[in-house]
């Protein structure tokens, strides 16, 4: 296990970043439609929104619910936050008016910051929280028209006079932000991080693994609400001097190529999902357009197949990863430079990696287990949730509720989420591994697997297929692609051609949609 940095009684991971990009106040730090923001005039705005959050009345450790499309605000607003001892609750800003009410009173957030684009829906959800929210105020960044009563610019909070010289005396244990998980199985749970989870994992994986360094342009297609895309764009680049290429719209492969080439982005932080979707667009850049050194993938495992296509085009490869909102980064990683196409790679160094069966005993190599993890940057709990939490959180360990097999080479072979995997004629099957097979299929864009109760109530593979534009197949040709290539009890009885899959808005794919559907 590598060493982990001793971050003493007193860490505040704003003041952290402020001091370690001292010597580069002119160099630019975050580029979004708007503007470009300099590492000294970035200080300086957290400096100031700390002032202004302080004078409006929050305190300590109050909730502060962050609810704002990607721009330089985003960073701004988080680390305000933290400088001043608050706790930014990031939430996704694709939700329903409906689930963002639910975070409002389950966070019992004393105050809101949202983007003018999104001032509707938090209007709505704000009705919907009636007689459950503590809401006192409410900032608007870059509001798109008059601001509605009770209300307030973003801009004002951002310019208060006077700059808060000295940060909170915050403790790396500290609560430091919430993250709700991304419901791709159910329910989202306010997770718990503290200060320290963001230095760990900027030092353990941005850092060791990544070895990202202040010359890199960084793009990451998954947004600051979601763990992945908050290391990617936030903890990891500022750790290290790098410069931030920000997109508030979908990272569609419009969106994506267009910053790869006008920014010389070189590395980029991506799903399966998405890569997915540039490999099969018409305007897939050419080599010699980009400057891409490495790019990153999580969310979901990444197939071999659209690995090996990706290195094939730019000569480049797809880090693939395991991380989650638990852990709030990677901590089971290919490495770059010795990727394993097909498998999730290595633990990362400062992680410990075990695969146990039902009974908590360790498996052998080659059989399939639920993952625990071991590492220094695991949340602190899930808010208001007992049982959730104990049944996650195990002491030193944390469950991922994903399972995996251990390969002879010390790799490791995603075989699905625990709640996904399929027991078909007494065997195990892992949904991931017939969707992986599926999309190697040359007219096959994306694929889910399920599980579906014949008429004698047996277990059947079912699976549902996005072809790519302008393709087509037949089932019985899918169904003899797949018995080639795997188990033959493994292939799907049934095929559905469907336009798209259930997706949370990170691009994991949302099979208890389709169950769900199914069942009805």
């Amino acid at each position: 296990m590598s060493s982990i940095q001793d971050l003493g009684e007193q860490f505040n991971f704003a003041q952290h970043l402020i001091d370690a990009n001292r010597e580069r106040g002119d160099k630019a730090a975050y580029i979004d439609e708007v503007e470009t923001l300099c590492y000294g005039e970035l200080s300086q705005r957290i400096q100031r929104t700390a002032a202004g959050l302080l004078a409006a009345g929050l305190r300590r450790e109050e909730r502060v619910l962050l609810c704002m499309n990607d721009s330089t605000d985003w960073p701004v607003a988080f680390l305000g936050c933290l400088y001043a001892g608050l706790v930014p609750v990031a939430i996704n800003t694709l939700l329903p008016a409906a689930d963002i009410a639910y975070m409002i009173s389950n966070s019992r957030a004393q105050a809101v910051m949202t983007s003018g684009g999104l001032a509707g829906v938090l209007h709505d959800a704000m009705q919907l929280a009636q007689g459950h929210s503590e809401v006192r105020h409410t900032w608007i960044s870059r509001p798109e028209a008059d601001l509605a009563p009770g209300t307030s610019d973003f801009a004002a909070l951002l310019n208060h006079t006077e700059a808060l010289a000295t940060c909170a005396d915050t403790h790396p244990d500290a609560p430091g932000f919430w993250l709700y998980s991304s419901g791709s199985t159910g329910k989202p749970k306010g997770t718990v991080h503290s200060h320290g989870n963001l230095m760990h994992t900027a030092e353990l994986y941005g850092q060791n693994i990544l070895k990202l360094h202040e010359s890199d342009v960084c793009f990451s297609a998954a947004k600051f609400f979601f763990a992945y895309g908050l290391g990617n764009s936030l903890s990891f680049p500022l750790s290290v001097g790098a410069t931030v290429v920000l997109n508030g719209g979908r990272p569609t492969p419009e969106a994506v190529f267009k910053r790869w080439v006008e920014h010389q982005v070189t590395v980029f932080f991506g799903a399966p999902t998405g890569y997915a979707g540039m490999l099969a667009d018409p305007k897939l850049p050419a080599k010699t357009d980009v400057a891409l050194r490495m790019c990153s993938s999580a969310g979901e495992a990444l197939p071999r197949e659209l690995g090996e296509r990706f290195k094939a085009h730019f000569g480049c490869d797809i880090v693939d990863g395991i991380g989650s909102t638990e852990m709030l980064h990677i901590f089971l990683s290919n490495l770059p430079g010795d990727v394993r196409y097909g498998t999730t790679g290595f633990p990362v160094p400062g992680y410990e990696i075990e695969l146990r069966d039902d009974q908590g005993q360790a498996v052998a190599d080659g059989e399939i287990g639920d993952l625990y993890i071991q590492g220094p940057s695991s949340a602190l709990m899930y808010w208001n949730n007992r049982a959730k939490s104990r049944d996650t959180f195990r002491g030193a360990w944390t469950k991922s509720g994903d399972k995996y097999q251990r390969n002879a080479d010390g790799t490791y072979t995603y075989a699905g989420r625990s709640d996904d995997m399929l027991k078909v004629s007494g065997q195990y099957v892992s949904p991931f591994e017939v969707e992986a097979t599926l999309i190697e299929h040359a007219s096959v864009l994306e694929a889910a697997v399920i599980g579906v109760n014949d008429e004698q109530g047996l277990t059947r593979v079912k699976a549902f297929v996005v072809c790519k534009d302008g393709q087509t197949v037949s089932v019985e040709e899918l169904q003899a692609f797949v018995k080639s290539r795997l188990t033959p009890f493994k292939y799907p009885r049934a095929i559905e051609f469907v336009a798209e899959l259930p997706k949370t808005a990170t691009g994991k794919i949302q099979r208890f949609r389709l169950r769900e559907a199914e069942n009805k």
